[in-house]
Order: C-alpha cells, then sequence, then structure tokens
C-alpha cells in the first residue's frame, strides 16, 4: 500500500510540472511577433538622429550591430508610438502625464526633456516607456491636448 501511494504521488508531481512547464512555454509564445513590412527599409537619417541622441557612442554596439534590437527600435518609430491632437479631451479617461515617465538616460546621461513639445520630433526612445508591456499606454503631454499612444507588440496592425 505505501509503495503504490509513493508511485501516485511521483506521479502526480512529475505529471503536474510537465503540465505547468507545456501551459507556460504556450503562454509565452502563443503570438509570434510579426514586424511591419516597414521594418524591411533601412533606419532614416531622422530615425539614427533619434537614436544617436539616447544612445551617443554606444549606438553601434547596442542597437546596430544587434539585428534584432534594429527591428525592435524601426516597429517602435515607425508603428508602435503615435502622437495626437485631441480636441475633446473631456471624452478620455485620466491617463499618466508624460512628465511622470523618467527619461531614459542609461547610456547618456546629459539627456533632458524637451521645454517644448513638438509633436513632429518627439522623440520616444528618450523616456523609460514600457515597450514589453501587453496592452495599450496613453499619455497626456503636460499642459497641452496631445496623447501619446503606445501599442503593444503583438498589436493586430
Amino acid at each position: 500500500m505505501r509503495t503504490s501511494f509513493f508511485k501516485f504521488l511521483i506521479f502526480f508531481l512529475v505529471y503536474s510540472s510537465s503540465y505547468s512547464q507545456s501551459k507556460n512555454y504556450n503562454t509565452i509564445f502563443k503570438d509570434p511577433i510579426v514586424f511591419n513590412q516597414n521594418t524591411n527599409n533601412p533606419f532614416t537619417s531622422f530615425e539614427l538622429n533619434k537614436l544617436k541622441e539616447v544612445y551617443g557612442p554606444h549606438l553601434d554596439k547596442e542597437i546596430l550591430n544587434r539585428p534584432s534590437r534594429v527591428l525592435f527600435m524601426k516597429e517602435i518609430l515607425r508603428n508602435r508610438v503615435s502622437v495626437k491632437l485631441e480636441k475633446n479631451i473631456l471624452n478620455h479617461k485620466p491617463c499618466p502625464l508624460l512628465s511622470e515617465i523618467p527619461l531614459f538616460n542609461v547610456f547618456v546621461s546629459s539627456l533632458e526633456r524637451d521645454i517644448v513639445f513638438d509633436e513632429n520630433n518627439f522623440n520616444p526612445l528618450k523616456y523609460n516607456f514600457e515597450f514589453h508591456a501587453r496592452s495599450i499606454q496613453r499619455f497626456r503631454v503636460d499642459n497641452t491636448d496631445y496623447f501619446i499612444t503606445i501599442k503593444p507588440q503583438n498589436y493586430n496592425k
């Protein structure tokens, strides 16, 4: 009786362990990341300037020499971050302000916030946004009617 109980216990532990591992694997890799076609094009000089501003002398090592990071940066700059002027902000839910997001000054310590917001020159890479978040994020630019939207990686395009 005791032997059969131990056999059952071992079987149960092995089975439950393998089930939980396969479940985690399926959850993590359920939706593969699909990059937009425009990520096949090389960086524009405008995009390279944004990258240089944030990565400085570390740009080659941290981004340009790593093909997966190149794709990731192109996807962020071209497809996942948008800035829009909203005329009727009373219809929107409250969201965090851009000033509440810390700067991403890991590689360039002299990185500074823009004094005047310009939606055409906004550099989302300067901020420590959660680019790996699984849901849409929205931020309001302080003292303006501009909203920044960041789509998740697997957002239906």
